[in-house]
């Protein structure tokens, strides 16, 4: 029903409703980093309500989505008032609509000339930066457009934006940061592994990524940003084209594909260009950003409420097709996961052919009932790999069934697990072809066995040519199977038998380590090393005796539990007990000592020694290291920039200490 045919009692109740379904998609797209629809669905139900409202404006309430501009600032940062409003654009899908947004400025500007910058419009997340005396002082969020989030301390670690310029006045830039899509590809190679939810697009790892407590993990993200906006001592220059100008000599990185145009039609070719070659880009380019480049005619068209009047995102159109699925295969990658892959019928898309498309997880397969034979809306956005946005349900073929997810791995055909609670099932068996390389190359790591010299090369070699098919292969290598391998000579080659050699005596929880055990890390084999006399008493525990070992939950448990009772890894232990590996426990701690039932917590950066010696401190002294602040935690050690974990030490009323505090409760000296 359209807005002119509703009667005011049912205008009332379709603006209940838009209301709620858009502020439940904000959510989704602003705070919790999960779109759910698609940008253009978005905008339909937002002309719908402001049509709706300019109907019934009586029925307007200043809770409503078109009062303000952007997401809420999320929670964790301090808010900071913007100097001047920060506000959103307005889009526009087609030439029609950009030549009905020009018609308004000359309605506004009569018998001017109007000329136009154009910009990609970078598909990320807004920031303003300030700089005082040279110096990068603070960055906060777009948030509602009049103030947002103070993420200083994660924005500085994008080099790409300086810490200090030459220009000492007061002075503000505006911009985009971004994710590359290799960045973006790492982050959801990384996320799947850890069985953590993907990020959909690379919009939506940006802002996750500016939204972390810990700017160590911002900073290994690869973010990088551009700057379109410039207040110098509260002024802007006098044109756009001036902006990016002094922007760039001022030594911010600007995108280096604006064009001046002279008039809409140049702006319209600039769309053309763009639109055929954003496939081109390293980043997420989304439509190209119009703007009246003279600031006196910007002044004279002023803002509204939401946009400014003198700009206009011309949004590209989105790159998804339609295809049939052929079959779905399930893959396995080099840490177990098992990813299902929909095998398409061959379709264009932005000028590349797509036959296959990640459905990332079981959960996800079984969210979106993806069948073979299904007809699929797919999208692809640069190189980033094609998924499958949905199901055109009302295509799908009679007797298409829902895919079955093996409980086996399709390699090896071990059992394959799942924690509860986890999206992602995975082979365990340390020998499957699919992952040995990456379990080799584990169990030789310095932290692990300490196998120097057994690098990703010298693996690559011997499982090509068949020297070694699962771990345990390695302590039966001899002379002349290694000098006979590039790089090996005779040197080299007994050098490495000797470090294999000498690693049969390594500790029986650097074993535990070197099994690469699902979430069991250096410590958690620490302390499964001291609580079982050896590997045999480990291999018959169960979930529920291991659950009574401090600091192993239910999770970490059952991967244990799992990982023994499968016969794989029983065989591969049987075989690394008949090559000489040490299989017991030599270094059980003695009970009591100073630090007994004490628990501690190190958070920043320490200078006197890493957080494993430290580690290894407390445990000396009968103590015992944890990596969150719980109630369970005594102390809590902070070095430089604590983060979060200092404030909720203190909300628990927990002991703080400084890392000199530290020092002399262990009895040693900062020296």
């Amino acid at each position: 029903m359209s807005p002119s045919s509703m009667t005011k009692a049912q205008a009332r109740e379709r603006l209940a409703a838009l209301r709620r379904e858009i502020e439940f998609h904000e959510k989704k797209y602003y705070v919790d980093n999960d779109p759910r629809i698609t940008d253009r669905d978005f905008d339909r139900l937002m002309e719908e309500l402001k049509a709706l409202e300019a109907r019934f404006p009586d029925l307007v309430t200043p809770e409503s989505p078109t009062q303000r501009v952007g997401e809420k600032p999320g929670e964790g940062f301090a808010t900071v008032p913007h100097s001047r409003p920060m506000l959103s654009l307005d889009n526009c899908y087609s030439v029609e609509e950009l030549r009905e947004f020009e018609e308004r400025l000359r309605r506004l500007l009569p018998g001017e000339e109007v000329r136009y910058t154009a910009e990609l419009k970078i598909d990320g997340l807004g920031i303003a930066v300030l700089y005082e005396g040279g110096k990068f002082r603070r960055a906060v969020t777009r948030g509602d457009g009049r103030q947002g989030d103070d993420v200083t301390a994660n924005v500085r670690t994008i080099k790409s934006l300086p810490l200090a310029v030459e220009e000492k006045e007061r002075l503000e830039v505006r911009g985009e940061i971004f994710l590359p899509f290799s960045s973006f590809r790492n982050i959801n190679r990384e996320r799947e592994e850890a069985g953590e939810p993907l990020f959909a697009n690379p919009r939506n790892a940006a802002a996750g990524s500016i939204r972390q407590l810990n700017p160590a993990v911002v900073a290994g993200r690869g973010l990088d940003i551009f700057l379109y906006t410039l207040f110098l001592r509260d002024e802007e220059p006098p044109t756009q084209g001036e902006t990016l100008r002094e922007l760039k000599r001022l030594g911010f990185k600007v995108n280096p594909h604006w064009r001046a145009c002279r008039n809409l039609n140049e702006v319209v070719a600039y769309w053309e260009e763009w639109k055929d070659k954003r496939d081109s880009l390293e980043y997420d380019c989304d439509g190209v950003v119009v703007k009246v480049d003279s600031l006196a005619q910007r002044r004279a068209l002023g803002l509204t409420a939401k946009s400014p009047r003198w700009a206009m995102s011309f949004k590209f159109p989105a790159r998804q097709a339609t295809t049939r699925v052929e079959k779905i295969e399930v893959q396995v990658g080099r840490t177990g996961a098992l990813t299902p892959v929909a095998v398409l019928e061959p379709v264009g898309i932005g000028g590349t052919t797509v036959s296959r498309s990640t459905l990332h997880n079981e959960e996800e397969l079984k969210r979106k009932d993806v069948r073979v034979g299904d007809t699929v809306l797919v999208e692809r956005s640069g190189d980033v790999i094609p998924r499958v946005v949905e199901v055109i349900k009302d295509r799908r073929p009679r007797g298409a069934k829902p895919f079955v997810f093996p409980s086996k791995c399709p390699i090896c055909r071990s059992e394959v697990f799942k924690p509860e609670g986890e999206v992602i099932s995975r082979c365990l068996n340390a020998s499957c072809p699919a992952r040995l390389r990456e379990s080799i190359l584990h169990f030789a790591s310095r932290r692990a066995m300490d196998i120097e010299g057994l690098g990703e090369a010298l693996v690559d070699q011997l499982l090509e040519r068949g020297l070694i098919g699962k771990i345990p292969d390695l302590y039966r290598l001899k002379l002349e199977d290694l000098s006979g391998l590039e790089r090996m000579g005779a040197k080299s080659s007994q050098n490495l038998l000797d470090r294999l050699a000498q690693s049969k005596s390594r500790d029986l929880s650097a074993l535990i380590f070197a099994l690469g055990i699902r979430h069991v890390g250096e410590r958690t084999a620490r302390d499964l090393a001291e609580h079982f006399a050896g590997l045999e008493d480990l291999g018959r525990a169960s979930a529920e005796e291991l659950t009574a070992i401090p600091d192993i939950g239910p999770r970490v448990a059952e991967s244990i539990a799992f990982f023994f009772k499968q016969p794989e890894n029983r065989a591969l232990l049987e075989d690394l007990r008949k090559a000489g590996l040490n299989l017991v426990s030599r270094e059980r701690p003695a009970k009591g000592g100073p630090l007994a039932g004490r628990v501690f917590v190190f958070t920043g950066g320490l200078d006197s020694f890493s957080r494993d010696e430290a580690g290894r401190m407390v445990e000396s002294l009968g103590g015992r290291v944890a990596s969150d602040v719980t109630r369970k935690a005594t102390h809590v050690v902070v070095g430089d920039s604590p983060g979060s974990k200092l404030a909720k030490a203190r909300n628990l009323g927990l002991a703080v200490l400084s890392e000199e505090d530290f020092l002399k409760l262990v009895g040693k000296s900062s020296a």
